[in-house]
């Protein structure tokens, strides 16, 4: 009963809210590019699939029409004739990078949250079932759509079940629950990049194989065929584009590779210092000042 009071408080406060003029200083929508363009959107600084995977097809699509333009030359020649594995690795190290971009953008409206009190500013304020209600009004009045903020969700979550709970470290052990579950929602994000890195690589090395069979088997032919040394000379024009694009896809792929491999690296670490920043911020503004009130403590007795 009382988590269903508690959760009728939070949707009052939060209609109260939404009805007055004032605008909420944040809001995931106003810099949410999967939402905008009408994408669903994932929790914290989840990217989703669709939206990165189409703008990557486009941007791969626009950057080898352009190469088509332009004159032959080695840089040309990298994209455009060393066979379809460097087609495929531009593809997802676009799709890797926009997802990289979505998350950095996203990251920077969360710590936005951390920015803000969501308690009362007074040293004597007393959090307790009685003044939940008004640290939920003050979230509703930072952001639009608190629970999209990842510590702000981390708050409501513990607000909602505060009646429920009978010692401040019931709120400190489901604060550090919720902790390792955004932990846990951090490092799934990234498993579909640490696939793609893995992949990149694996296409490069699967051009060098190709190139090697094409030079091999070229050369096997002009042996073959020809007796004068001069002429066979004179063909090795084929083994050695054989060999161009056996070195290339592999050169490409790394160099991706290893771009989009610190990008992540340091997109990985700011994610990790803002969630150790989120229980920092919710030990302050909420453990802290959690008092569990004598009558309270007889009634769940």
């Amino acid at each position: 009963m009382g988590q269903i009071e508690s959760s009728w408080v939070s949707k009052t406060v939060a209609a109260d809210a939404s009805n007055t003029s004032e605008k909420p200083p944040i809001n995931c929508y106003d810099s949410d590019w999967e939402q905008r363009l009408g994408f669903r959107a994932g929790y914290g600084t989840a990217v989703g699939f669709w939206m990165p995977a189409i703008a990557a097809l486009v941007l791969t699509t626009l950057l080898y029409s352009v190469l088509m333009w332009l004159p032959s030359n080695y840089w040309t020649d990298l994209f455009l004739r060393r066979g379809p594995t460097q087609h495929a690795a531009v593809f997802l190290a676009f799709w890797s990078a926009i997802i990289l971009w979505l998350k950095h953008s996203k990251l920077k409206v969360q710590k936005r949250s951390l920015q803000f009190d969501c308690t009362p500013t007074q040293h004597d304020f007393v959090l307790s079932s009685q003044t939940a209600d008004q640290v939920v009004h003050q979230i509703h009045r930072i952001a639009a759509d608190p629970d999209r903020f990842i510590v702000f969700h981390r708050i409501l979550v513990a607000i909602r079940n505060l009646k429920n709970l009978g010692r401040v470290s019931d709120v400190d052990d489901m604060m550090r629950s919720i902790s390792e579950r955004d932990e846990s929602s951090i490092e799934t994000s990234f498993g579909i990049l640490s696939g793609f890195l893995w992949a990149i690589p694996v296409l490069g090395f699967i051009g060098t194989v190709l190139g090697l069979g094409q030079s091999i088997s070229s050369f096997s032919s002009l042996l073959d065929q020809q007796d004068d040394m001069r002429a066979v000379i004179g063909s090795l024009s084929k083994v050695t584009s054989g060999l161009s694009t056996a070195f290339d896809t592999t050169l490409l792929a790394l160099v991706l590779a290893m771009v989009l491999q610190l990008w992540m690296t340091l997109q990985k670490t700011r994610e990790e210092k803002f969630l150790d920043d989120c229980s920092d911020y919710c030990m302050n503004q909420i453990v802290s000042r959690i008092r569990i009130l004598p009558y309270e403590q007889s009634r769940e007795a």
